[in-house]
């Protein structure tokens, strides 16, 4: 559901606002466009009625219902556009489930907690279809990319339903999203983590790539605020697991919220630098000796990469969006910092209750800008690509956690030379920031120059054009602007 969907009608009338699952919506659409169907009968979409009552223009906001049992079914996605999708360097996108087992504070969404997997079995046949586009195109990466929010959901069978997927029987492999509690959790004996430890073992043997956790903080207090329903040992010991099996992750990471204070920014830069969370993989190594050795830090410290946990994370320097209708913002709102609605992406406009974290904040969103593109074009890179090329785009990615890192030690050593009390000196902050921003940004040019240079020993034909035409603009970038400053629609 649209949460800015009165606010974006208000200011845009002549909207139209898909607000559940987009393919029945979309059908609908269609059938409208060719005259088959009336504008009411579009399902899950909202937008302004006709004036009524005579002269007097009176719009009346409509939403077209949809019906459960078409949006839990409904799921598997039309195959016409794949072959160019393919050919544009795009990837295959499938889902198994639809809705969430948690209910995050930062999320707004109506599905919270809701939670709908059919059988996985149901929709195999498609592969075989998605399979024979993919061999007209053999030099594209054969992974199919499952964007459930929680592909292995709750209930008694999660394990057999998730390791009945057929992706690997017909060629696939492929990546997607869980919570972190599939890995350990604080209620479960040591039968069920080791049967856990076997589970993904074997998603391994059948393919899966990687996969996303939604970790967002690895601080309690921070944990707790987002409503998270997990601690910062859990999430620790959960990260040593699938290190320790050699499960490639990619973890989400919220750096800054609103509500946050120095000692916990100071606590997130301290986790983010741990470096006895990445362990080697061990993959002779009994279920039971994983899940005992986790837990013990000699065991940790002898198995230890040494890399700090910053080199997995997704996106580094992360700000929190406060949203509308999400239990956070409302928390925001009672602390007092809250201030008008944006239709750019359902915000709502959030002062930081520490003055100098919010400047702290807009400086690293600056910085994530600024390389965006670049990074951007690295992860796009990633996707399509196998083996020593796509090695080679990860290490790259690597290269600008660590710098982002070391942008988050910067920005607190700035926010230490302010005092709490002293907000007038915002300006003076940001000047300070900004030039240790600029120091770091040079440093990154030169380190750059030489990772692209080997980076492009792999790549061949448009995937080294397209990276040396992005780096090429991204070298000569100056300025720290914002990307999404304006607003999101037009008139």
């Amino acid at each position: 559901m649209a949460r800015n969907e009165g606010l974006l009608l208000a200011k845009y009338p002549k909207l139209l606002i898909a607000r559940s699952a987009g393919e029945p919506t979309m059908q609908g659409l269609l059938g409208y466009w060719h005259g088959e169907i009336a504008l009411t009968d579009i399902p899950g979409l909202g937008y302004n009625g006709a004036p009524r009552g005579g002269g007097l223009g009176i719009a009346a906001r409509r939403t077209a219902k949809l019906r459960a049992a078409v949006a839990a079914a409904d799921i598997l996605p039309e195959l016409d556009l794949l072959r160019l999708t393919l050919q544009m360097h795009g990837v295959a996108q499938l889902e198994m489930s639809r809705g969430c087992t948690n209910t995050c504070s930062f999320c707004p969404r109506g599905h919270k907690g809701i939670w709908n997997g059919p059988d996985p079995l149901a929709g195999c046949w498609i592969l075989d279809w998605i399979r024979r586009v993919f061999e007209e195109i053999p030099q594209v990466s054969r992974t199919a990319y499952l964007v459930d929010e929680e592909i292995i959901g709750r209930g008694e069978q999660v394990v057999p339903r998730i390791l009945a997927a057929a992706f690997h029987r017909a060629g696939f492999r492929w990546e997607s999203s869980c919570r972190i509690d599939q890995v350990t959790h604080p209620d479960m004996d040591e039968t069920w983590h080791i049967e856990r430890v076997a589970m993904w073992r074997t998603l391994m043997d059948l393919g899966l790539r990687r996969m996303l956790f939604g970790v967002e903080s690895c601080v309690d207090s921070i944990l707790d605020r987002f409503n998270k329903e997990n601690t910062a040992e859990q999430n620790a010991v959960a990260i040593r697991t699938l290190s320790a099996l050699d499960v490639p992750t990619r973890y989400t990471y919220i750096t800054f919220d609103p509500l946050m204070t120095l000692e916990e920014l100071k606590e997130t830069h301290a986790f983010q630098g741990r470096t006895d969370l990445l362990l080697r993989p061990q993959p002779g190594l009994p279920a039971a000796d994983i899940v005992h050795g986790v837990r013990d830090e000699t065991w940790v410290a002898e198995h230890t990469t040494g890399r700090a946990l910053h080199t997995g994370i997704s996106y580094m320097l992360v700000s929190m969006e406060s949203l509308i209708g999400a239990a956070y913002t409302r928390m925001a709102a009672a602390e007092g910092p809250t201030g008008a609605e944006e239709p750019l992406m359902g915000r709502v406009a959030c002062r930081y209750l520490d003055w100098r974290i919010g400047v702290a904040s807009n400086w690293a969103q600056r910085w994530v800008d600024r390389h965006f593109s670049l990074d951007y074009t690295f992860k796009s890179l990633e996707k399509v690509l196998d083996n020593a090329p796509r090695h080679a785009v990860r290490q790259a990615r690597v290269v600008l956690k660590d710098a982002a890192y070391q942008v988050l030690g910067d920005l607190i050593a700035a926010i230490e030379h302010h005092d709490l009390e002293q907000p007038e000196q915002e300006q003076v902050l940001a000047s300070r920031i900004e030039a240790a921003l600029e120091e770091r940004a040079g440093s990154l040019r030169g380190q750059m120059a030489s990772t692209v240079r080997e980076v492009t020993t792999y790549l061949t034909g448009e995937h080294a054009a397209t990276l040396a035409r992005v780096h090429s603009r991204w070298e000569a970038a100056s300025g720290w602007e914002l990307i999404n400053a304006g607003d999101s629609c037009a008139d």
